[in-house]
């Protein structure tokens, strides 16, 4: 009986788990426009280095609704978040969201590892206060000062 609960209650953490840290967002069409959009921001970067950042910053394919291009310097810094530009030239390492990942972190160390991926957390939309669930695609690039360039979505 006592291996049944412990076999049990594994079953429930590792089910809770993988739930939270799945490898990539639900398979759809924002999915891939995000993951194409993001590859060309980093040509974009790889050609122009930071230059393409004002490209990044104004309404347009790269910067729409809750939608954004963002950038991290090799150190951590937030190098670009048109979304919340009060972050940028800061780091935020350690910085959890409300299920207490390190999301930032990840991010770096997803490009870092893997070269690109998805990352997920739980971040407010721009506007709001109330933490939703958002998937990153990220990649990593050889821009003088950049490290990582990604974009996010927000599921419904």
């Amino acid at each position: 009986m006592f291996r049944l609960i412990i076999v049990v209650c594994a079953s429930f953490v590792l089910a809770s788990n993988s739930a939270y840290s799945q490898s990539s967002p639900p398979n759809s069409d924002q999915a891939k426009r995000i993951q194409m959009l993001v590859d060309r921001a980093v040509e974009l970067v790889n050609t122009k280095g930071k230059e393409a950042f004002s490209e990044f910053r104004h309404g347009s394919e790269w910067f729409s609704g809750d939608t954004y291009i963002f950038a991290y310097a090799p150190d951590g810094t937030v190098v670009l978040n048109p979304a919340f530009p009060a972050r940028e030239g800061h780091a935020y390492h350690g910085e959890k969201d409300k299920k207490g990942k390190a999301f930032h972190d990840e991010i770096i160390k997803t490009a870092q590892t893997k070269g690109s991926g998805w990352v997920d957390y739980w971040l407010p939309k721009p506007g709001q206060t109330e933490p939703s669930q958002k998937w990153s695609y990220v990649k990593a690039v050889k821009a003088e000062g950049v490290a990582v360039v990604g974009a996010g979505f927000f599921p419904e």
